[in-house]
């Protein structure tokens, strides 16, 4: 069963009763396949985990209920996974989807024109809904994630560190990989939190962001600086960086990437429903905090915040060898 596991499938074999067409992806963790279902001639992917995350209880734990999530929910801006007979070893079965990933139309385009974006936000916000009434968070939605095809019709995809509202949590022993996405991931799962739905509408604001201006909320030398930018600022609002979005436009964004959870969008039906009603959006730029205009340290002051958390932990060694001495 070992050496089985350890076998490296490659286009042209056949496993059970599917033969491998092309190599799709790899990841640290797996391997994802076209294939062919010799029975009926059905394209699926297959999702072939490596032998060493089959030797990790914890991910294992996790490709396992990757999979559950994708049998439960059945929505067309969900990949289903399919619930087939015994299988030789473990793999997922996984609906074949058509189009292109959202990554690789904001490669090639940059920036979308707005009504475009808003189709496929509205899109992602109705799978977002239900997926999150029946209690499953994705918690890594970004564009690589999201597949768009014919009329911008959108395929959430990838379950691979969801949660279920009701399921147990899974802790690691030592730095998990399975944090998220610097450029998209929540203010509260920077600081460890386990983060919900309203996390999902911050990666979807973000994602928004960059589609209507081409770049991303918050950038850095390193995925870190990215990540603790977010934690401490706001974006830079999005009208000075195309100046066809509306003010309410902007609001909607300012409102799904609120740092605090709080006074974000509840719900995916709440941002879309802004989204339909803009002229119902109401919009004070006087009374919103100086922080969703401004960075929140600018220059000087910003080198000098990080330079004092610095000396925090000096701090603390020196007087810990004071107080040894006494």
């Amino acid at each position: 069963m070992q050496q089985e596991l350890m076998t490296i499938l490659e286009p042209g074999d056949t496993l059970d009763h599917y033969r491998l067409e092309a190599t799709v992806a790899r990841s640290g963790m797996s391997t994802l396949y076209r294939a062919t279902d010799v029975r009926n001639g059905r394209q699926v992917a297959l999702k072939i985990p490596h032998a060493e995350m089959e030797a990790d209880p914890i991910l294992l734990e996790r490709f396992k209920r990757e999979q559950e999530i994708g049998q439960e929910l059945e929505h067309p801006g969900i990949v289903k996974t399919f619930d087939d007979e015994a299988r030789s070893r473990l793999y997922m079965v996984i609906e074949w989807v058509d189009g292109r990933l959202l990554r690789a139309i904001l490669n090639e385009e940059r920036k979308m024109p707005i009504d475009r974006a808003m189709r496929i936000t509205l899109g992602i916000c109705d799978a977002l809904d239900y997926m999150h009434k029946h209690g499953v968070v994705h918690r890594d939605l970004k564009p690589e994630n999201i597949m768009v095809g014919d009329e911008d019709r959108i395929k959430l995809i990838d379950f691979g560190i969801a949660m279920k509202e009701d399921a147990r949590r899974l802790t690691f022993a030592g730095p998990s990989p399975l944090l998220g996405t610097p450029d998209y991931i929540s203010p509260e799962q920077v600081k460890g939190q386990r983060g919900d739905q309203r996390s999902d509408i911050y990666a979807l604001g973000a994602m928004f962001y960059e589609m209507l201006t081409g770049q991303t909320p918050f950038s850095g030398p390193n995925p870190l600086a990215v990540m603790n930018e977010r934690v401490l600022n706001d974006p830079k609002p999005a009208r000075k960086l195309n100046q066809e979005i509306s003010a309410e436009l902007q609001e909607i964004l300012f409102r799904a990437l609120e740092r605090d959870p709080r006074h974000r969008y509840a719900t995916a039906t709440e941002m879309a429903w802004e989204l339909e009603h803009q002229e119902q959006v109401g919009v004070d730029e006087g009374a919103r905090r100086p922080a969703l205009r401004q960075r929140l340290f600018p220059g000087g002051k910003k080198l000098l915040l990080y330079a004092a958390l610095a000396l925090v932990p000096i701090l603390i060694f020196g007087l810990m060898v004071v107080l040894a001495r006494r």
